[in-house]
């Protein structure tokens, strides 16, 4: 699945990765986009999601008006600057939305919620989108995630792919609903490595020795050491995690690896530091759009990984019924089809696509091209053939099990 500068639908939202998704992934059993993904042939098996009391959907909306007034909580770039979507919400809606951009990382931003919804009391939002990690346990299995009511998501219930009432990690979409999702693999400088790379192995390649950049975060480092043994990371067990680690450290004390990254890996793999390098596909199309370098982006023939992030409400949102109707709202086939055509990541209703290909013959010249881009952009929309290469993150049913992998893959990077 390589990409390169020629196609314009990575050079827009898709090139905007967000700043903190490294933590976001961390911890996380990552359900992907749950059947979807499931029925193409992902590998791997998610954390089972807890169910709602029968009547607990029916005990919480009881009562419930709309307030005309919604406070969205999202990460950042996520959305174009203008809000388009927002704007004919409230026009076609009268609900006024505070959309802010407050999320960065899941750990901070349950820390920092926690405490008052355990004491039953507002964050100051009423809607939030996150991803399908730890913390997304956290929250359902603390109570802090309000159910559901699928009677008020007639758009959801028609337009999203059936498959993701399969997800694993909320099975039936009790508490969540997909927003939208991304891909992890590999970048590189093909000048520098002198021919096309398509595996895993080719991070353990000694003829890159000192110019192989891999992730500090311990969650993509240790998928990535798992799925080159060619072990499915969300069935692995503690044995495959030391077998991982070996393999990691033999690289490392190989002297191939020239250091473990954050974000920072862009401007390492800019500088030539590194040729080649565990990446965040959106990171590597913004490089390549300002600064005008070639680097390729692939997922690995062994596999990548993929990750979703998902709108939930939380217990003590003042304004629920008004979340619940901006959430349907993005399910709309048109307004799914903006928002996809601004950020690019993949979107969750199929319907989409067609949709970007008529707002497509609505334009002409390079607009033209850049819109039909999107539309057949396999990041956008993934075919089959890519959807079977992508794993599921290593699922975590306990702190004593998510603390015994922290213990196997920290000291690599610390040591």
């Amino acid at each position: 699945m390589s990409a390169n500068i020629s196609d314009p639908s990575f050079l827009r939202g898709m090139t905007q990765r967000r700043f903190g998704r490294r933590d976001a992934l961390r911890l996380s059993g990552l359900a992907g986009l749950g059947a979807a993904l499931a029925a193409c042939g992902v590998q791997g098996k998610g954390t089972p999601g807890a169910s709602a009391a029968p009547d607990a959907v029916e005990k919480f909306w009881a009562g419930k008006a709309l307030t005309k007034h919604v406070d969205f909580a999202n990460w950042p770039l996520y959305m174009d600057p203008k809000k388009p979507e927002l704007k004919k919400f409230t026009a076609e809606t009268g609900i006024s939305v505070n959309y802010q951009e407050v999320i960065q990382e899941m750990g901070p931003w349950f820390a920092k919620v926690q405490p008052q919804l355990a004491a039953g009391q507002s964050i100051g939002y009423d809607l939030m989108v996150i991803t399908n990690s730890f913390q997304f346990s956290q929250f359902r299995d603390s109570g802090f995630l309000a159910p559901l009511d699928h009677s008020k998501l007639p758009n959801y219930t028609k337009n999203a792919a059936p498959a993701y009432a399969k997800e694993a990690f909320d099975p039936g979409n009790v508490y969540s609903v997909p927003w939208a999702s991304g891909m992890t693999g590999i970048a590189y400088d093909k000048k520098k490595v002198g021919r096309t790379l398509t595996k895993l192995a080719d991070l353990w390649d000694p003829a890159f020795k000192g110019k192989v950049g891999m992730f500090s975060d311990t969650q993509e480092l240790g998928n990535f050491g798992l799925m080159a043994l060619g072990i499915d990371p969300a069935k692995s067990t503690i044995d495959d995690w030391k077998k991982a680690a070996d393999h990691l450290k033999k690289q490392k004390s190989d002297g191939i690896v020239r250091n473990y990254y954050d974000q920072s890996y862009v401007d390492a793999l800019g500088k030539g530091e590194v040729w080649i390098t565990q990446a965040w596909s959106g990171d590597i199309f913004q490089k390549n759009l300002s600064d005008g370098t070639e680097f390729e982006f692939f997922v690995p023939e062994e596999g990548g990984t993929i990750w979703t992030d998902n709108f939930t409400i939380p217990i003590t949102a003042k304004a629920p019924l008004d979340a619940i109707t901006l959430i349907d709202y993005f399910y709309k086939v048109d307004i799914s089809a903006t928002l996809a055509e601004y950020i690019n990541y993949v979107a969750p209703v199929p319907a989409a696509q067609e949709q970007i290909r008529k707002d497509a013959a609505k334009l002409s010249g390079d607009d033209k091209t850049a819109m039909l881009a999107i539309a057949d952009s396999k990041l956008v929309f993934p075919t089959d053939a890519e959807y079977s290469k992508l794993h599921y993150y290593v699922s975590f049913d306990t702190a004593e099990e998510q603390q015994n992998y922290q213990k196997t893959f920290e000291p690599i990077v610390l040591g």
